[in-house]
């Protein structure tokens, strides 16, 4: 063997790194032939046997009958927006039977449209977000679903329980360490039901750190886009966030570092949602634009976050909302606006509401092209303390700066 082209072995210094696999997943000429969720799955379960490597998907569009479940050390990497990952038509069914916490099936009245290795999420309550939990179907015998865990809650008829063929495209618990490139994630929204991003999203993580997501798209989700719940440096490069019917991004409860760079939200309820106790976060060189409500919300224990060189345009109420909470320990401090450009939004650029502490807008630009749209810059609510301006510009802003109560 010639050293010279295999320098490894030009010495006798120890060969201590591994090589990785990487298999391929498409229709044809692939190591794991198939276009749906079943395939991907058996390609992610083999890499992981093997010690960890890349699932690389060939173009094409793959039905998706339940989410993917990934694991440490692996790199599911499409081949661009031609490779689509697409959500299977949901339905709905009502329960005939009470299902108590301990069981592991429910008896459904139209057992139809579910499939063995299908998702499931059962629901019950009133509430306009009622408890949910997610499943995979093991065996359906007449109308009876049997499940591959415990039920854990009730699901009661009482309590207008259902069963639906719901589930995220890629669902992560408890997994670290996983990447995500180059491919498009379809939620077919249009004939799938409404889910609780805080249960089931487009892409669901919970207590997952270090995945990344590179040239990710999640779109058309009956729900939020990205939702990452309790889960530590999770990080987006070029990836978007369209047309969702809740949130786009959504950094969950009690995350920590959440990375956002040259990403775009737009066409959902919200673009960026800064949820509970989100601390030490970068959006940068983002668009969250067009979205029905908000570019981006910010409240609840929120701190030490920064939003720089972003573009809030044209969004449905306010550029960027400081929420207003129920108590002085709960408001979102210290957080930074530099050098983002807000440009016609309906009503506001920048909205701090109530007791707000520490707040630094630096180096904007705001801009409303009618004099209408926009036309007051920055709302900062009478309660708001130790709020800092500073270089900003305002085109056509009638108003710059109000000390009024919060509404």
């Amino acid at each position: 063997m010639d050293p010279q082209t295999h320098p490894p072995f030009a010495t006798m210094r120890p060969i201590r790194e591994p090589k990785r696999i990487t298999v391929r997943v498409g229709a044809a000429d692939a190591d794991f032939a198939g276009m749906d969720d079943k395939a991907i799955q058996a390609a992610l379960d083999y890499v992981r046997r093997l010690g960890g490597g890349t699932v690389q998907l060939a173009p094409g569009v793959y039905s998706m009958r339940n989410a993917l479940f990934p694991h440490a050390g692996v790199t599911l990497r499409g081949s661009g927006s031609d490779t689509i990952l697409r959500k299977t038509s949901g339905a709905t069914t009502t329960l005939v039977r009470e299902a108590d916490w301990f069981e592991y099936c429910v008896q459904v009245e139209e057992p139809g449209p579910f499939c063995v290795g299908g998702g499931l999420a059962l629901t019950s309550g009133k509430a306009e977000w009622p408890q949910t939990k997610l499943f995979t179907i093991t065996v359906i015998d007449g109308n009876v679903l049997y499940l591959d865990q415990r039920t854990e809650k009730n699901f009661y008829m009482c309590e207008d329980a259902v069963a639906q063929s719901a589930h995220s495209l890629i669902h992560g618990l408890e997994v670290h360490d996983f990447a995500v490139e180059d491919l498009v994630l379809d939620g077919n929204a249009a004939e799938n039901p409404k889910m609780n991003g805080n249960y089931c999203a487009c892409v669901f993580m919970q207590y997952c750190d270090r995945w990344s997501f590179r040239n990710v798209t999640a779109r058309d989700f009956h729900g939020d886009g990205f939702s990452f719940q309790v889960c530590d440096d999770i990080h987006f490069e070029n990836c978007q966030a369209l047309d969702n019917a809740t949130l786009g991004f959504h950094p969950g409860s009690g995350s920590q570092r959440p990375l956002f760079r040259d990403c775009t939200a737009r066409g959902n309820d919200q673009g960026l949602f800064w949820c509970w106790g989100v601390c030490d976060g970068l959006a940068e060189n983002c668009t969250l634009s067009g979205n029905r409500k908000y570019g981006s919300s910010i409240g609840h224990r929120d701190t030490d976050n920064v939003m720089r060189a972003c573009v809030f345009e044209a969004n449905g109420d306010v550029g960027v909302i400081f929420r207003q909470e129920v108590n002085e320990g709960r408001t979102p401090d210290r957080n930074t606006l530099d050098d983002c450009l807000f440009r016609d939004n309906e009503n506001f650029g920048v909205d701090i509401q109530w007791a707000t502490r520490d707040a630094v807008i630096r180096g904007c630009k705001f801009e409303s092209s009618d004099g209408r749209k926009q036309s007051t810059a920055i709302r900062i609510a009478a309660e708001a303390q130790g709020v800092k301006l500073a270089d900003n510009q305002f085109v056509n802003c009638k108003v710059e700066h109000v000390e009024t109560e919060a509404q």
